[in-house]
């Protein structure tokens, strides 16, 4: 299956977003899975990167060219792909994939998910979407979608439409055991 990783881009995160960042992309790829993510090579998006490259995954990196500059870009990827803007890229992301992984992230992060999330609550798409929420990190975003909840900006029911795990496994999993829903029309 193509997966898609969210993640940062950032080199100066703690070691422990690196460590288990990596940890998850070696075990999707010996798992046989595939790597589809923004083609980053620092952060936590470098670092799943490096972990399905030391277990032989496919990786595909998506990325427009003014990102390719010395370091800035994952340079064993399987395939690389240079859209014409970050609209594109995430276009891309989403429909050469068939699940999301969010690890994580600063604002460029966010609003992946926050778009992911919103198109499977709309019934556009129905995919597995993880969280991955390592070292409590998505802990304040649960807490805001739920205080969303609880104003009824949004039924209680969104809440499932995504895991939140900080276990590799048990991330890997729900994907691999999702069962897909029919799309719904509002």
């Amino acid at each position: 299956m193509n997966i898609c990783i969210y993640g940062a881009a950032s080199s100066t995160i703690d070691d422990i977003y690196m460590i288990e960042a990596e940890k998850l992309g070696a075990t999707l790829a010996s798992r046989g899975h595939s790597l589809i993510f923004g083609g980053g090579n620092e952060g936590s998006m470098g670092a799943v990167a490096r972990g399905f490259s030391r277990c032989g995954g496919d990786i595909t990196g998506i990325a427009p060219r003014f990102f390719d500059k010395p370091g800035v870009l994952y340079d064993k990827c399987t395939q690389f792909i240079y859209p014409e803007d970050m609209r594109e890229r995430k276009s891309l992301l989403e429909s050469m994939s068939q699940a999301t992984v969010v690890t994580p992230g600063g604002i460029g992060t966010y609003e992946e998910f926050m778009e992911i999330f919103t198109l499977k609550s709309l019934g556009r798409i129905d995919r597995p979407i993880v969280l991955y929420n390592i070292n409590g990190y998505y802990d304040p975003m649960v807490k805001l979608l739920m205080h969303t909840v609880d104003n009824n900006f949004m039924s209680r029911d969104k809440m499932n439409l995504f895991m939140v795990t900080a276990d590799a496994d048990t991330a890997i999993e729900y994907i691999e055991n999702y069962n897909t829903e029919q799309l719904r029309e509002y």
